[in-house]
């Protein structure tokens, strides 16, 4: 099979799990029809080298250079001959997008745990931020929809988001799990009489701030050494809703399920605008490009039945 040939399979891919990609498609095309002038049969981090060299300017050529390597890390997975090229050879752009950190079950457990030792002891603090790292694992959520919701919030539908991106609204199902750990959570604000409208509190009677949320995780990743102390880069709360989209489309892919039916009813359900940013979460996992790459296969194969 020739590189043009795996190229149609890989834009094919991306184009059933409803992206455009015609940027990428021209950018891989035109790179493989260099590099089969050569005779590669496989992709060569020199060659790539050389033909990202020759773009007009330092963005083109980081633009070209990243997506190529992307599709390396794809056809790598089915082949080990094709050379994936190391990340940030052509520079990286202003706001590099943080690495995602893939939780284990066992370390979010790790976290909820001492969360509970928190202080104060026998206020409702522990109890919030053990409750509230859980429904970010469970349902995906925004650290900023999840503090923005209130006890009214929390109906026999789900959790309605009421400030999530861009002001958009939208009800979420939850599993009965979830709707029973929340229930167990508001009974010990009865208990504690921990009163205030919003669903999760601390001392003071309100949510906490965004900011604390955030130093609370990293101190608790610290104690745990899931993250290194002192490091800038680790396991960061955001993960908590990488590591909910990733689970979801690792159990679609071996399952082999519809992929495009799953990623347009994830992509609701995460509250984005656009496919293209859900799909960013298998994209950054590249553990789970061969899985989805045999979904994808077994989509295209029923389609042509």
């Amino acid at each position: 099979m020739m590189l043009s040939d795996d190229v149609t399979r890989y834009v094919a891919l991306h184009r059933s799990l409803g992206l455009k990609f015609n940027n990428e498609d021209q950018i891989l095309r035109c790179f493989v029809t260099y590099a089969e002038a050569n005779d590669d049969q496989y992709m060569r981090t020199e060659r790539i080298f050389a033909w990202c060299r020759s773009a007009s300017s330092p963005t083109r050529a980081r633009t070209f250079y990243a997506a190529i390597r992307r599709f390396c890390i794809f056809i790598h997975a089915e082949d080990p001959h094709h050379e994936i090229p190391p990340a940030g050879a052509f520079g990286r752009g202003r706001c590099p997008r943080p690495a995602p950190h893939l939780l284990g079950h066992h370390q979010l457990r790790d976290l909820m745990t001492a969360a509970l030792k928190l202080g104060p002891k026998g206020s409702i603090s522990p109890h919030t931020y053990h409750h509230l790292f859980g429904l970010l694992a469970a349902t995906g959520m925004r650290i900023s929809e999840a503090l923005a919701l209130k006890r009214g919030d929390f109906t026999d539908d789900g959790l309605i988001v009421r400030k999530g991106k861009f002001d958009k609204s939208r009800l979420l199902p939850i599993h009965s799990t979830t709707r029973q750990a929340l229930n167990r959570y508001l009974a010990l604000r009865e208990d504690l009489n921990a009163g205030g409208s919003d669903l999760f509190v601390v001392t003071t009677g309100q949510a906490p701030r965004k900011s604390t949320v955030y130093q609370v995780f990293r101190r608790l990743a610290h104690h745990l050494r899931i993250r290194d102390l002192g490091s800038a880069s680790g396991p960061r709360v955001h993960d908590l809703r990488h590591m909910f989209a990733v689970r979801s489309l690792e159990a679609c892919a071996h399952d082999r399920c519809e992929v495009t039916a799953h990623m347009l009813a994830l992509s609701t359900y995460l509250g984005h605008s656009e496919l293209e940013h859900t799909y960013w979460y298998l994209e950054a996992t590249p553990v789970l490009l061969r899985s989805i790459a045999e979904a994808g296969e077994q989509l295209f194969q029923g389609r042509e039945a």
